[in-house]
């Protein structure tokens, strides 16, 4: 029985094919394959089984083939024929076929282990095509490619729908998707309500560079029509027939799971790929993506804020910067260029994203990839704001830090490949906490060339001495003009979630130390939160600023948290 309770048959989906080994199979579908060995036998199971589930009805009882000699009634040959038929299920080669009456479409088939409760599902709600003028070209190319579909949709029009704007709805309860071209191409939005299904289309049409009139559409090319209107067909069958949508955010890595994706294709050269859609009219209204819980998952979610078409920040890259002896990314903000410096190029992406963000939004605030994050950099940004930026109290002897594999190193960078031999490191405890404030001066530069507070002298001494290497790397190789943005602790525990470092290693190997800087972030953010007070609370957009608002709203709905700057960024 089906999910609805009708009666079903187990069939081999459409386009399964089978290659015969030496001593075993080879079988493979539209989305699945199994290869079974061990058994010269394989081959001769599989023509009972495919008798028995193919196409076509099996044969009448009593003439069955016996491939090999095989007898289907021999109790080991039925056993041996519901283990094959096992794994071509496990593995997504059968489907519940209803028993009877007109079978659902090829395509489906081939797409759903129950064809049948999804054709039924199409049936119950046929989609419904609208245009102001259902025969232009791309109307009309919808139409058909619903019907070669096994769909009967009905066309109707509005005259208040732009000129070459296509929308389609279908389904119970109904989703819609909308088409359009545009001067470069054209797209088709991602499934949802009919009536948000507009918005997004002149949302993405503004992105795109806007639409192109209807005679400049008719003039265009026949095989970028055809292309969005297959691509709108099918986006739109599978939503309301339950499938998955053709984005594939689980397989995409540029994609977002849970958040929209358009399919946006070019006409010069001609291609098509699906991008995502995260600063769509739906971040405002569906709930927010949980905080990244890790580094990768941080970074996804800053290249689906980055996308070159549809995104809000300029892409963090490292580019023709050089990686060595530290990592640089680089990225424009409204501010002017951005230059960030990290131990490895995927932290200085993700500091350069965060700081990017920030200018984004006017500077005075703070960006993390969750809670955890930007509570430690606003905590690390309120401690060293209220030091005034004085060096006040004793420094600490160099020898608690100097011994540190990481400080060591990096002073060694400073002094020698950076070229700042006179640098003068100064390592101070913030107000008998565990708390430690390190500043990097060069003799006669008006500023700091680094500073950091982390959890230990060795740490802050690490941090800092990372961040005047990075800075005097940055404007030696970066953009005129370019501004810093320095690593810190805060991005350790990102770093760190899912990883085990080699037990033979020690913190001079960077995970090591990242890993051992992470396990030391709680003591210090609650170390700072005595010393600083709490963390900001939510930033607030200042007023008539509305570009500064939905980047806020565009970044939270992402998982990102933004907090209310404390002070002056470092």
């Amino acid at each position: 029985m089906t999910a609805g309770g009708e009666p079903f048959t187990l069939r081999l989906r459409p386009g399964v094919a089978a290659t015969v080994l030496r001593a075993g199979l080879h079988l493979r579908g539209r989305d699945g394959s199994v290869t079974l060995e061990g058994s010269k036998a394989l081959p001769a199971l599989w023509e009972l089984l495919a008798d028995r589930l193919g196409a076509e009805p099996a044969a009448p009882a009593g003439t069955a083939r016996r491939p090999g000699g095989l007898d289907p009634s021999d109790p080991r040959v039925a056993s041996a024929l519901d283990g094959l038929a096992g794994q071509l299920r496990a593995h997504g080669l059968l489907a519940e076929f209803p028993e009877g009456g007109e079978g659902p479409a090829a395509w489906l088939a081939a797409s759903t282990d129950r064809p049948g409760a999804a054709a039924a599902a199409l049936a119950a709600a046929p989609p419904v095509v609208t245009a102001a003028d259902p025969g232009a070209p791309l109307a009309a190319a919808l139409l058909r490619a619903l019907h070669r579909a096994g769909a009967r949709p009905e066309a109707r029009t509005d005259s208040r729908l732009p000129p070459g704007l296509v929308v389609a709805a279908a389904g119970a309860p109904p989703v819609a998707v909308a088409a359009d071209r545009t001067a470069g191409g054209g797209f088709v939005t991602a499934p949802t309500a009919p009536e948000r299904v507009r918005a997004d289309a002149g949302a993405v049409a503004a992105r795109l560079g806007g639409t192109v009139s209807a005679s400049a559409a008719a003039a265009g090319a026949d095989a970028l029509t055809a292309l969005l209107a297959g691509a709108a067909a099918q986006r739109l069958l599978c939503a309301a027939a339950g499938l998955p949508d053709p984005a594939g955010a689980d397989e995409d890595q540029r994609l977002l799971p849970g958040r929209p994706a358009v399919l946006v294709a070019e006409a010069a050269p001609p291609r098509a790929s699906y991008h995502p859609w995260a600063a769509g009219p739906a971040a405002a209204s569906e709930p927010a993506l949980p905080p990244a819980a890790d580094l990768a998952e941080a970074l996804r979610r800053v290249g689906a804020l980055a996308d070159p078409l549809l995104g809000v920040l300029d892409a963090p890259l490292p580019g023709r910067l050089p990686q060595l002896p530290a990592a640089l990314a680089a990225c424009r903000t409204p501010a002017g260029p951005l230059v960030a410096g990290a131990p490895r190029a995927d932290l200085a992406r993700l500091t350069a994203a965060c700081r990017a963000a920030e200018l984004r939004l006017g500077g005075a605030a703070v960006v993390g990839a969750g809670p955890g994050h930007a509570r430690g950099r606003a905590l690390r940004r309120a401690a060293l704001a209220a030091s005034g930026r004085a060096d006040t109290g004793p420094a600490l002897p160099e020898e608690e830090w100097r011994e540190h594999p990481q400080a060591r190193h990096w002073w060694a960078v400073l002094t020698g490949i950076a070229g700042h031999a006179q640098a003068r490191l100064a390592v101070r405890r913030l107000g008998g906490e565990q708390a430690y404030a390190a500043v990097v001066r060069v003799p006669g530069a008006p500023a700091p060339l680094g500073r950091a507070v982390e959890a230990t002298p060795a740490d802050a001494a690490a941090v800092a001495l990372l961040g005047a290497v990075t800075r005097a790397m940055a404007a030696d190789h970066g953009p005129a003009g370019a501004a810093h943005a320095p690593f810190s602790g805060a991005e350790a525990p990102l770093a760190a979630a899912g990883t085990e470092p080699a037990a033979w290693a020690d913190e001079g190997w960077t995970d090591v130390w990242l890993t051992g800087t992470a396990h030391r972030e709680a003591a210090l953010t609650a170390a700072l939160t005595r010393l600083a007070g709490p963390a900001p609370g939510p930033w607030l957009p200042p007023g008539g600023d509305p570009v500064a608002a939905r980047t806020a709203t565009v970044l939270r709905s992402c998982g990102f948290t933004v907090l209310a700057d404390p002070k002056e960024s470092p």
